[in-house]
């Protein structure tokens, strides 16, 4: 080998070395960091029998299956944890029997100040207790329903600002994929620009399950597990439209809510019928039109069965056939036809209200008395006690066929949703649980800095032996020209 060819030789060595050195501060200073792929340096022999070493190119490992699936996990957490913390927030209005601002601990309040008044039909102290009684009872119900349709409305807000950042993180990875196809056109390294992909792709993958497609020059297409193609070349652009109130009678069935549209065509966005189903869109879908309709038809149901047990015309001879009992739908008797938001039209009796120009004795003496009975004739409170502990079969709701008193009604419908929630809850864990242990597997096979270390030590003994070789040749270079 000639002086100039060892020389060269040395050259590229300490080129390799030095862009390897680089590399290696550049792990050890991410190792922390989100989405970081791990580079290292692919290194050739020269063209042969000229020796030296080539710098092919910068590699950045990643393990794309690994990532490929925590995303999805990812997006199973978003999906169940969007349906777990609505049964929650229900679970919680309802309220469980221990509490006394529950349904149940309503419902008992009521019966006991009943038990009370039957005792002493004479007190009007009794009887203000009662009418305060039934009032908390109908408050309670039309929180609950107010409760139900905020999440409606949260969800529908939420499903809106998941679209835009769809739209937006969709447009800025077809943005990345041209300039990493236009970086290794050049020649340059696109690895700052592939973690900055990856940091944004995994941002949209707790919103819908997402694959990653690899396609020419280091794009990549992403599609969901569903089919939906939303980036390949182009972005895809979701359409949706939110509202600034939702009621218990506005369903998408009947057009007061929106769809999803996907470059304008309608998607399917109920179930696992939908191309985007899995993800927390789908979630807040399922939240928005599924999850709260029923919970909404479950206490309308138990309001029209206590509506029913005190409109009963046997129950008090004073009011005309037709009239209301006890509680009335916004003032009127109850029609079936209208049962939907009946449990946020509930009213007292005004007869029965001073409040509504009523007189507390009608409790005692019948809601279309024209004139104080007996006071000490406690029959009709009795009957309201019997209705209340009556066995009823529920008529709608989505109740089981048991017949039930009202307590057994309120502790059905609370124990509908809780039973919801804890499989919920059970597929939410099962996902995290999931997701964690593949985010733990993801880091494992990030930055090893103890391995980048000693790597860096190889590359010193590198550095310093093509060194040693330059220093030699160049030594001998001087030697020849001073003969």
């Amino acid at each position: 080998m000639s002086i100039s060819g060892a020389f060269s030789n040395a050259l590229s060595g300490l080129t390799a070395t030095s862009r390897a050195a680089e590399l290696v501060s550049s792990n050890v200073a991410n190792a922390m960091t989100e989405g970081y792929g791990t580079r290292s340096l692919a290194l050739s022999t020269q063209t042969p029998g000229s020796g030296g070493v080539r710098i092919g190119g910068v590699l950045r490992q990643v393990d794309e299956a690994l990532i490929g699936d925590r995303r999805l996990a990812d997006a199973a957490t978003g999906y169940h944890g969007a349906q777990n913390t609505f049964l929650q927030g229900v679970e919680q209005a309802i309220g469980t029997p221990d509490q006394p601002a529950s349904l149940s601990g309503r419902l008992a309040q009521f019966e006991a100040t009943l038990i009370e008044a039957a005792a002493r039909p004479d007190s009007q102290t009794r009887q203000s207790a009662v009418l305060n009684a039934a009032q908390g009872l109908i408050t309670h119900l039309k929180a609950t329903s107010d409760h139900i349709q905020s999440a409606r409305l949260d969800a529908d807000q939420a499903i809106a600002g998941m679209v835009a950042t769809l739209n937006a993180g969709l447009e800025d990875v077809r943005a990345l994929n041209v300039k990493i196809q236009a970086a290794q056109a050049r020649g340059a390294d696109p690895s700052g620009l592939m973690d900055l992909r990856q940091q944004k792709i995994d941002a949209l993958s707790p919103i819908v399950p997402l694959k990653q497609l690899p396609r020419d020059n280091g794009a990549v297409a992403l599609v969901t597990t569903g089919g939906a193609m939303l980036l390949d070349g182009k972005p895809a652009t979701l359409g949706f439209s939110t509202v600034n109130m939702i009621v218990p009678e506005m369903t998408r069935a009947g057009g007061a809510l929106s769809g999803l549209t996907l470059n304008g065509q309608p998607l399917e966005t109920g179930g696992d019928r939908s191309p985007l189903a899995g993800g927390a869109l789908s979630g807040q879908f399922a939240v928005r039109d599924e999850l709260a309709v029923v919970a909404q038809e479950r206490l309308d149901g138990f309001a029209r069965d206590l509506v029913e047990r005190f409109q009963d015309p046997t129950l008090d001879a004073t009011r005309a056939p037709g009239d209301p009992g006890l509680f009335t739908d916004a003032g009127a008797a109850f029609a079936p036809a209208d049962e939907v938001a009946l449990s946020s039209r509930l009213m007292l009796n005004a007869a029965v209200d001073p409040a509504q120009g009523g007189s507390l004795w009608r409790l005692r003496d019948g809601l279309g008395a024209a004139a104080q009975g007996n006071v000490g004739d406690a029959s009709l409170l009795n009957g309201l006690i019997d209705r209340l502990g009556a066995i009823r079969t529920p008529v709608s709701g989505g109740f089981t066929s048991t017949a039930h008193s009202a307590a057994g009604l309120a502790s059905e419908l609370l124990s509908s949703t809780s039973s919801e929630r804890l499989q919920t809850e059970a597929r939410l864990g099962f996902a995290s649980s999931q997701q964690q242990t593949l985010r733990q597997m993801e880091l494992a096979q990030g930055v090893d800095t103890d391995a980048q270390l000693q790597k860096l030590m190889q590359i010193e003994q590198a550095y310093a032996a093509n060194a040693r070789v330059m220093s030699t040749a160049d030594e001998m270079i001087q030697t020849l020209l001073a003969i």
